[in-house]
């Protein structure tokens, strides 16, 4: 019987990636949140057989947790990002899915796991394995080129590229755009995060996605926190939760 882990800021996901798992007959022994968390459980813990790790977690990067403990447990990274997929073929990688986890492909990495049991000594793949697995999850992965709004009785395109940022109020999920004006779109931050090109637009807080493309100035603010000024849209302070402050500094090198 396998042993295995979930490492997952956001609970309802861990939860959903649980229930998926069970239906192939997979039992999680164990679900962690942050790498805090994660390192210390590596240290009083024997290992799992295969971990179901995501990528960008509440309190930093996962791969922070293998400059702490050395972990031998076979990984499928689950992230929304694909810009990690190389670092993560460094480590002990089966398997690379972007989110939302699709039924069929966490079926086939389950799998792929699977037969490479009696190999677990050599997990890493060899380098035509990842240019094909590339191929497959990354290349072709597009994102929203546009968003629709409703004004009266006509509907809006507006251009990606010509929004500064989203952000939330009130319940709802707004563009700010070039022009300096606000529209009111028919989604939420949270189902963004699906639909923008993750080199582009970072969310720098619980209400504030921005366009790295309309960055005008970053400023110290308190508490390690940021400032970020952006070219047209100024209606509100724009701030980068600490938390976040050390992923936006990677995302903007």
């Amino acid at each position: 019987m396998m042993n295995v882990l979930i490492i997952e800021d956001e609970k309802p996901s861990a939860r959903r990636l649980n229930r998926m798992l069970s239906e192939l007959d997979v039992t999680v022994n164990e679900m962690l949140h942050s790498v805090e968390e994660a390192v210390a459980w590596f240290k009083s813990n024997a290992h799992p057989d295969l971990i179901f790790l995501d990528i960008q977690l509440s309190d930093g990067l996962s791969f922070e947790i293998f400059d702490q403990v050395e972990v031998k447990s076979a990984i499928i990274f689950t992230t929304a990002f694909d810009e990690y997929a190389l670092q993560a073929f460094k480590l002990n990688s089966v398997d690379y899915l972007l989110k939302p986890i699709d039924d069929e492909d966490l079926e086939k990495a389950v799998a792929k796991y699977k037969e490479r049991i009696p190999k677990q000594q050599d997990v890493a793949l060899n380098f035509e394995d990842i240019k094909k697995l590339l191929g497959v999850t990354v290349v072709e992965r597009e994102y929203k080129s546009r968003f629709t709004t409703k004004i009266g009785q006509h509907l809006k395109m507006i251009p990606v590229d010509e929004i500064e940022c989203f952000y939330s109020e009130n319940k709802g999920t707004y563009a700010g755009t070039t022009e300096g004006r606000n529209y009111l779109l028919d989604t939420t931050l949270e189902n963004l995060e699906d639909e923008l090109e993750p080199k582009t637009f970072f969310r720098v807080s619980r209400k504030f996605y921005i366009n790295i493309n309309a960055i005008n100035d970053i400023i110290s603010y308190t508490n390690s926190r940021l400032q970020i000024k952006l070219n047209n849209w100024n209606e509100q302070e724009i701030i980068v939760s600490r938390e976040r402050v050390k992923d936006f500094k990677t995302w903007i090198d």
